[in-house]
This record gives structure tokens, C-alpha cells and sequence, in this order.
């Protein structure tokens, strides 16, 4: 059976320049991939014809050879394109577009190419260490000095992997490139390379301190600057900090993430910090002022009115935390809580007794406003 002109399976005309026929090509072979006609041999035929031709007209030299000779031309080669079934480097690279399309992100990949270029030089791992502050230190920010254990380039071998005095050498299974393609029916696979393990570069005489791997184990000390403002779960990120890539790789980043330690007076939401003070009953009923701390180290006076109720709060503006690269403050809240008295004297219970004896429906305007609302409750029946 005669073949078929190669423009023709493609539907082009003999002067389409290459960005026609990868576009004709891609159609066609969308339309009669097998795995969208499952069982269909017409449709196999099809994208196996639209395969051979695209790899004759995709490649120059073969294309000129085929408008000058026909099919002719790779007679030579079993009846195909010189060369025999395999397809090149571009033309799988190609087919792997065509394979995401169907299949998405797990199909198969470009860009995880290996070779002497920097196949063996994978990225390390990004590291992570927690780190607890106090809330001063997030007022005020900190420098802090971690002690951290992570793989970091080999000194003898310079991060090669490779015996001082030697070096890496091309892989010669895959010639650098990292992976291997072999060929079924008229599919392509290709494959992570088995004796370099997709890093396009194999090490005959390993270096004795890092076994070949280009980096060992230490414990560094790194210096942190922790800056004023920061919250629970704040990340800092140190970038190439992290573990050291393999033979000579980048190093991956740390991440340094804060937690703020439970403080024993101030609970903060956002910039605002907040406060429960005691005052006594007195002072409360009287008027005066109170002492209190703030986060910066200083006191603040608070002047608390006659007749001050517990949950009254004071706001003290510019007192709280900064906020994140701002020149903006929070404030401090202070919410009072009176003290009842215990532990009296007699003389002190009759002090008392006598005050309760003088005081009236203004001297206790909320509990007697409580006390009708009650009654009003159930209907002024007395059960209040």
C-alpha cells in the first residue's frame, strides 16, 4: 500500500513553516490519540501516520530530503523516517504537551532534564524551627542567635561529591541528559536514567568525607532579626539558609516561625494590649488613682472616678503593641475589678454594718433597679 503525501496527513501546504505544522499537528493528534478512541485501529493508524509525518517535516534536513526524494528518501530505514522509530529530544518534549492535555499535571513532565549542566545539582530541602518569644520581645523586637543541625556543602570536595583532585563525569547511559527514552510500538517513554538516577553525572572516585553526596551534617549559628510587631505565627524567612543541595546544589530556605509565650498580665488582640487590675472597694467608691504597668517597661496612673464599677475600662491611647513595618501603636485597656474586703476585724464588720444601715436606693442604684425589675417579673406577687 502506497503511503500517504506526509502534507497531506497533516493537512498543510508544502511551504507551512514550523509554527503551522506543530499547530496542525497538535489538532490532528488530539483528535486520534488512542486513548481518546480506545479499540479504534483506524484511529491508531491515524496517529501512528501523523507521528511519522510530523517527525520527517518537523526536522529540517529531513524535510528537504523528503520534498526532494519522497518517501524515498528513508527507504534505507525500514520503510520510516531515517533514524528508525525513535523519536528525538524535541519531538518528545512536544508529545509531552500533548499528554498534559489529556491527562493534566500527572502526565509527563518537561524541565526535570538531567545533564552536566546541573542534572545532579538538585536543591536542598527547606528547614523549619519553631521559636518561642516573650511579648517584650515582640514589642521590642530581638536579635536571637539559633543553633540549628543541617546538611551543608562538603569543605574537602567543594560540594562536588567528586575525591578532591577529581571530578564528575558524564553519565554514559544517558549522556548527560538524565533520563532514558525507549521506544514501544510508536510510543516513546522516557524514564529517570538507572545509573545516575536522573542526575546526568556519575562519580567513579567519591569523595571519603561526604561518601559522594557533596555535603554532611553540622550544626551552624545562625543570627535572627526579630522585628518589632510580630504576632503568633509570624514567618521570617532566611532564603539558601536551609539544607545544602546535593552536589553542589542551591541551598533550600528557613523558615523561622514565632510563637508568643502566655503572658502573666497583658493579653494582646492585634496591636491593642489588654489588663485587669483590682482596685479596692474604697477606692472604687471614693475615687483616686491606681499604678499599673505597661509593656514598655514604664508605669502609667490611672485615675479611677467615685462610683467606678467592675468591667469599667480605661483606654490608654499609644500604650499597646507597634504594628508590622508601621509606625502605628495599639492601646492598652484597662478593665477594673473591685475588690470586696475580707478577712475583717470586728470593729470593721460594725464600720459596715453602720455604712449599710445609711445607705438608700442612690447609694445602690443598680441592685434596688434590679430588685424591681424582679418583682415586675412575677407580677408584684412577693415572691422576689
Amino acid at each position: 500500500m502506497a503511503k500517504r503525501d506526509y502534507y497531506e496527513i497533516l493537512g498543510v501546504e508544502k511551504t507551512a513553516d514550523e509554527k503551522v505544522l506543530k499547530s496542525a499537528f497538535r489538532k490532528l493528534a488530539m483528535q486520534w490519540h488512542p486513548d481518546r478512541n480506545p479499540g479504534n485501529a483506524e484511529a491508531e493508524l491515524k496517529f501512528k501516520e501523523l507521528n511519522e509525518a510530523y517527525q520527517v517535516l518537523s526536522d529540517p534536513q529531513k524535510r528537504a530530503a523528503y520534498d526532494r526524494f519522497g518517501h524515498g528518501a528513508f527507504q534505507g530505514a525500514g520503510g520510516g523516517p531515517a533514524g528508525g522509530p525513535g523519536f528525538g529530544p524535541d519531538f518528545s518534549d512536544f508529545m509531552s504537551d500533548i499528554f498534559e492535555n489529556f491527562f493534566g499535571e500527572g502526565g509527563p513532565r518537561r524541565g526535570a532534564r538531567g545533564g552536566a549542566g546541573g542534572a545532579g545539582r538538585e536543591r536542598g530541602a527547606d528547614l523549619r524551627y519553631n521559636l518561642e518569644i516573650t511579648l517584650e520581645d515582640a514589642f521590642k523586637g530581638r536579635t536571637e542567635d539559633l543553633k540549628i543541625p543541617t546538611a551543608i556543602a562538603c569543605e574537602a570536595c567543594g560540594g562536588s561529591g567528586a575525591k578532591p583532585g577529581s571530578k564528575p563525569k558524564t553519565c554514559g547511559t544517558c549522556n548527560g541528559y538524565g533520563r532514558v527514552r525507549a521506544t514501544q510500538g510508536f510510543f516513546t517513554i522516557e524514564r529517570t536514567c538507572p545509573t545516575c538516577m536522573g542526575r546526568g553525572e556519575v562519580i567513579d572516585d567519591p569523595c571519603e568525607i561526604c561518601q559522594g553526596a557533596g555535603r554532611v551534617t553540622r550544626e551552624r549559628t545562625l543570627s535572627v532579626n526579630i522585628p518589632a510587631g510580630v504576632e503568633e505565627g509570624t514567618r521570617i524567612r532566611l532564603a539558601g539558609e536551609g539544607e545544602a543541595g546535593l552536589r553542589g546544589g542551591p541551598a533550600g530556605d528557613l523558615y523561622i516561625f514565632l510563637s508568643i509565650a502566655p503572658h502573666s498580665f497583658f493579653q494582646r488582640d492585634g496591636a491593642d494590649l489588654f489588663a485587669r487590675v483590682p482596685i479596692p472597694m474604697v477606692k472604687a467608691a471614693l475615687g483616686g488613682e491606681v499604678t499599673v504597668p505597661t509593656i514598655d517597661g514604664s508605669d502609667a496612673r490611672v485615675t479611677v472616678p467615685a462610683g467606678t464599677q467592675t468591667g469599667k475600662q480605661f483606654r490608654l491611647r499609644g500604650k499597646g503593641m507597634p504594628v508590622l513595618r508601621s509606625r502605628d501603636v495599639g492601646d492598652l485597656h484597662i478593665q477594673v475589678v473591685i475588690e470586696t474586703p475580707q478577712n475583717l476585724t470586728k470593729r470593721q464588720k460594725e464600720l459596715l454594718q453602720e455604712f449599710e444601715a445609711e445607705c438608700s436606693r442612690d447609694t445602690h442604684p443598680e441592685s434596688h433597679g434590679f430588685l424591681n425589675r424582679v418583682r415586675e417579673f412575677f407580677g408584684g406577687t412577693g415572691r422576689a
